[in-house]
């Protein structure tokens, strides 16, 4: 027998699609948003985030019958909490000048709706394998989102990638001028890297998921 059953695998496989909670369950909006306009920032969200519901998840399925009802969410905040600082700290040791681009969303992460309602509704009635796998899927499922919005800004809206140039230099040399795509008369779109944008990329996915499954359209 595989280390996962088909049950397990259903628990990481379905947020990363048909269950999204960005596109799906409408979570975690605002982080989409408003990080998203540097592919690097959005991929280092996802793996905070991977971090702080995986073993979240986990602490909070071991608790789960010794946390009284009355202050769950109390207990809930307290442990996110603690995980969200150890992701602070970590980036600015490791990655300083990241953490400043993030500053303020990463403790947001407190309060990612994505998280308390994994807690509240899986992690309190499940073991913590299940518990895990569960946050490990949502988790990836919000980030595959943020890293696919990040690279169409950052690509569109800046010509980079993780802060290297892929479609040439817009300025170029006074021998040459611009290069790659830039020599044809390409320019960045700055609209891409406002807000605004974001929301449009996420509708987009969201279209798209709805074509090709057609289960997923509301009445």
């Amino acid at each position: 027998m595989g280390l996962l059953s088909k049950k397990d695998a259903k628990l990481i496989i379905d947020p990363l699609a048909d269950n999204n909670p960005i596109t799906i369950q409408v979570l975690g909006i605002c982080s989409a948003l408003a990080i998203t306009a540097e592919l690097k920032a959005s991929l280092v969200m996802g793996v905070a985030v991977l971090f702080v519901l995986g073993v979240g998840n986990v602490v909070i399925s071991l608790m789960r019958n010794i946390i009284p009802s009355k202050i769950r969410i109390i207990v809930q905040l307290i442990v996110v909490a603690a995980l969200v600082i150890i992701v602070d700290q970590v980036l600015k040791a490791f990655a300083y000048d990241l953490s400043k681009t993030l500053s303020v969303f990463i403790g947001l992460i407190i309060t990612n709706c994505i998280i308390m309602g994994r807690f509240e509704a899986f992690a309190l009635a499940n073991k913590p394998w299940q518990s895990f796998l569960d946050g490990i899927g949502n988790a990836l499922g919000y980030a595959v989102i943020l890293v696919i919005v990040g690279f169409f800004r950052e690509l569109l809206g800046s010509g980079t990638l993780f802060g290297i140039p892929v479609l040439g230099d817009p300025i170029g040399s006074p021998e040459t001028g611009p290069t790659g795509v830039y020599a044809f008369g390409y320019e960045n779109n700055g609209f891409m890297l406002m807000p605004p944008m974001a929301l449009i990329i996420v509708g987009l996915i969201i279209w798209v998921q709805r074509s090709r499954n057609k289960a997923l359209i509301e009445d």
